[in-house]
């Protein structure tokens, strides 16, 4: 029988990258799974038809060829690229896209163009010392001050004001669609800096896609996790971290369950900001079976690995702006994923997938199927008569999948400063004595970039 070290409670990104951390420190680590598959947000499963393969919430992966854990453990993911990053229709057939060239970017901008390089130039070609400050946890002395300080003054910006700098439909499109990840109003401090990350990624390493689905990724880090000694055991919900071995214990869970698996060993002050966690809204997602590729519109959509389907600027922060309301856009913001045009692998021969959401209110049970199907239909005409294969998923049903998707959210709790700001590089992991949180409530937040698995190990290992 094994004397294990240390366990991680979860096999999502974060719990894989945590229990490999730990190994690679000489630990030995037991993960354990509540679902009988690993992968948490990273799955890839026939949801429609046979033969067809769909990621069930990740999709697209920009901060996970960017994460510097996957990169230092040299992670076997071969990743695909798209032509194009991501597009945004705007209707009429025209379109703007996100190119890996900056100059092409800024060529489509008319007299935004300069505006545009001006703004996100500088960030480019400092990309590599963005990523290690941005994705670690914020400190008041950040390692590469000059670009932090840049970035933080613009990143710091409500992503409406931001917008304003810009007159034209096509760069506004541009920061809209990107803001709209931060899951949160145009209004919002910050709305301004999730955006810009991810665009300035999108030009040095493009936002690619992992072959044969997002699990490519869950499986590699699993891989190497059972290469170091590690054991993986599926199928076991943990009710208490007393129940576990090892006098150390990573969970890969929301607040609320680390407070119920850990709550002894939770300190007060950590105990009260558990407490204070809210989620934020959920997602009503779609994917479909498809007879051929989407007809867009436009030139630039089939060509995108991404599609922010919203229209203009004003559009999408309104779609947004309603379900912070808790109310129910006619037209929504829909952030599309279309794998199958550059991953073969994901359908059958002359058949496609398509992967899309939008935002609600946390914990809806409504249905938008319609609404979300109406706004492609409106930038790609004849969309609906080729789906052949239909699955939907709506925010309590995420949560039965996958209880760390409380009420749907897919971000580890609502955004905000507060949540941005957690200082320290090693106080918002440690809960208490032997007991450290790595889920995506902790810096650098959602995304399977592996960052929060990582630095919980990191203070674990290293403790204050």
């Amino acid at each position: 029988m094994v004397d294990y070290d240390a366990s991680v409670v979860g096999a999502g990104p974060n719990g894989l990258s945590a229990a490999v951390e730990l190994a690679r420190s000489g630990r030995r680590v037991l993960l354990v799974e509540a679902a009988d598959t690993i992968g948490g947000g990273a799955r890839t499963e026939e949801l429609t038809l046979p033969g067809f393969r769909h990621d069930v919430c990740s999709a697209i992966h920009p901060s996970g060829i960017a994460s510097p854990f996957f990169n230092e453990i040299d992670l076997d993911v071969e990743w695909i690229q798209p032509p194009l990053p991501f597009a945004h229709p705007l209707g009429g057939g025209r379109a703007a896209a996100w190119h890996r060239s900056v100059s092409e970017t800024a060529a489509q901008l008319g007299d935004d163009g300069p505006r545009f390089r001006g703004l996100i130039e500088p960030m480019v070609d400092h990309l590599a010392d963005l990523v290690e400050d941005v994705l670690s946890p914020l400190t008041l002395n950040p390692k590469h001050k000059a670009v932090f300080a840049r970035v933080a003054a613009l990143g710091g910006l409500p992503a409406s004001v931001l917008a304003s700098r810009f007159d034209t439909s096509e760069a506004r499109g541009l920061i809209a669609g990107l803001a709209a990840h931060a899951v949160a109003p145009f209004t919002a401090p910050a709305t301004s800096g999730v955006g810009l990350m991810l665009g300035v990624i999108g030009h040095v390493m493009g936002w690619p896609v992992a072959p044969g689905g997002s699990s490519a990724i869950t499986d590699a880090l699993a891989s190497r996790f059972i290469a170091l000694g590690g054991a993986i055991e599926t199928g076991r919900m943990v009710e208490s971290v007393d129940d576990l071995p090892g006098e150390t214990f990573l969970l890969d869970v929301m607040p609320p369950a680390a407070l119920r698996m850990a709550g002894s060993r939770i300190t007060p002050a950590q105990t009260r900001k558990l407490a204070r966690w809210k989620p934020g809204p959920g997602v009503f997602k779609v994917d479909w079976a498809l007879d051929g590729p989407i007809p867009w519109a436009d030139e630039l959509s089939p060509q995108a690995g991404t599609v922010h389907v919203g229209g203009e600027f004003e559009e999408v922060a309104a779609a947004e702006r309603a379900v912070f309301r808790g109310e129910y856009p006619e037209r929504p913001f829909v952030l599309l994923a279309q794998q199958s045009l550059f991953d073969d692998t994901r359908a059958p021969a002359g058949k496609h997938t398509a992967w899309g959401y939008c935002h609600v209110p946390n914990g809806s049970t409504v249905d938008m199927t319609t609404a979300i199907e109406s706004q492609i239909e409106r930038f790609a005409p004849g969309f609906t008569e080729r789906i052949i294969g239909r699955h939907t998923r709506n925010p309590v049903e995420y949560e039965a999948y996958n209880p760390s998707l409380v009420g749907g959210d897919i971000g580890g709790g609502g955004f905000g400063i507060k949540k941005i700001l957690q200082m320290g590089a090693k106080r918002p992991y440690t809960l208490g004595e032997g007991v450290f949180l790595c889920s995506s409530a902790t810096p650098p937040g959602a995304g399977v970039h592996g960052m929060c698995g990582y630095h919980a190990a990191r203070a674990a290992v290293e403790p204050l």
